[in-house]
C-alpha cells in the first residue's frame, strides 16, 4: 500500500497504489484530512493504482468534495480503472466530480480560476 502525495501549480496530487484494505482508508483519510485543515482549495486524487474501491475510500473521497466545495475549491479524480469508474457512473458522480482520463488532464481541468473563499 501506497500513498504518494505532491504539489504542482498549487495543485495538490494525492496517488494511492494498492489492493484497497481498510489500513489504507485510514490513511488515506488523515492525508486528505490534512490535506483540508492547511486549506489546500485544488485536489487531484489519482485513483490508477486502485485494483478495488472500497465503500470507505469513497466517503473520504465524497467528504473531500462536499468540504473543498464549501472552501470554493475544485476536487478532480484520474487515472480511474474499470470497477472504480463503474461505481462513479452507475451512482451518477461523475456528474458533480471532475473526471479526467490522465494526471495532466486532471491537472488541466483544475487550473481555472478559484472563486473567492
Amino acid at each position: 500500500m501506497e500513498i504518494i502525495q505532491t504539489e504542482k501549480n498549487g495543485i495538490v496530487c494525492v496517488s494511492v497504489k494498492a489492493r484497497t484494505t481498510a489500513e489504507l482508508s485510514l490513511e488515506f483519510e488523515e492525508v486528505v484530512k490534512q490535506i483540508i485543515q492547511c486549506d489546500k482549495r485544488r485536489l487531484l486524487i489519482d485513483l490508477g493504482g486502485l485494483v478495488y474501491l472500497r465503500s470507505s475510500v469513497l466517503r473520504v473521497i465524497l467528504n473531500a468534495v462536499k468540504e473543498i466545495n464549501q472552501k470554493r475549491g475544485k476536487v478532480a479524480i484520474c487515472c480511474l480503472n474499470g470497477y472504480a469508474k463503474e461505481i462513479f457512473k452507475v451512482n451518477r458522480l461523475n456528474s458533480s466530480i471532475s473526471m479526467t482520463e490522465s494526471v495532466e488532464s486532471g491537472l488541466n481541468a483544475l487550473l481555472a480560476p478559484l472563486k473567492a473563499a
